[in-house]
């Protein structure tokens, strides 16, 4: 596989079944070809510069009964998610644990939002699912800031390139957990705040390796096995609640 189709489009069919998938590059050099499905039913295949065009259609074809089997699973599940309410009892993710939602309208208070004892406390002068909505969204917003500043100050030192500690904004996507500009502003998503601590210092090391390499070449790929050698497994484990936490 060349350079002009890394992070190309494609698809076959499985019988009548269209699998359109996407081709990234891979860090190992292994002509085995990694096939993907994630929570969100989007199939990537996964292969080294050395692998042809034509291997990695095979290598879909191959394995087309597996990868429609994982999409319906996960068709089936995402079917299984109820809309939110915002109303006592419902759960909530927040560094990878589900907690609890609990409601409290008082006649007389502040409007704020507490994490007490694993229970998302939510305080409002009347139960409005509107306004609870927004206030949950800005205390995650605020953890968030909060704890991703805190990851980075943990990651960085593992990063010798990166010369000063580079600012953070937050904004929520729907498709992307982080990006890193040029001038190496680093974008998170706050909806990250919701997986496992080590997600988010997986994301943050992604973004800071892009400070060095500003591409997804076999260059990258090598510096972030050497500042998180278990990227992939953490990765996987995002990537397969991605989902439920973008639409928590």
């Amino acid at each position: 596989m060349n350079n002009r189709i890394k992070h190309q489009n494609a698809s076959i069919c499985y019988g009548d079944f269209p699998i359109n998938f996407l081709i990234e590059p891979r860090a190992t050099d292994t002509e085995k070809v990694l096939i993907k499905v994630y929570s969100d039913c989007r199939v990537v295949a996964l292969a080294s510069p050395k692998v042809s065009y034509k291997e990695i259609i095979n290598a879909v074809k191959k394995r087309a009964r597996w990868v429609c089997r994982q999409i319906c699973y996960f068709e089936s599940q995402r079917e299984n998610i109820l809309p939110r309410h915002y109303v006592s009892g419902e759960s909530h993710f927040y560094l990878g644990r589900r907690h609890f939602l609990k409601v409290r309208e008082e006649e007389k208070c502040e409007s704020e939002v507490k994490l007490l004892h694993g229970v998302l406390e939510v305080r409002v002068r009347l139960g409005n699912p509107k306004k609870i909505k927004l206030l949950l969204m800005n205390w995650y917003k605020q953890r968030a800031m909060e704890i991703f500043d805190r990851r980075l100050n943990y990651v960085i030192s593992r990063t010798l390139w990166v010369k000063e500690k580079p600012p953070i904004r937050l904004l929520s996507m729907q498709t992307q957990w982080g990006s890193c500009s040029p001038k190496g502003m680093l974008t998170l998503n706050p909806h990250l705040v919701k997986a496992p601590r080590d997600c988010i210092d997986y994301v943050l090391l992604h973004e800071l390796c892009h400070i060095a390499e500003h591409n997804h070449s076999e260059r990258f790929y090598c510096l972030l096995h050497k500042v998180m050698p278990q990227w992939e497994k953490v990765k996987k484990c995002l990537d397969e609640m991605a989902y439920f936490y973008l639409n928590d």
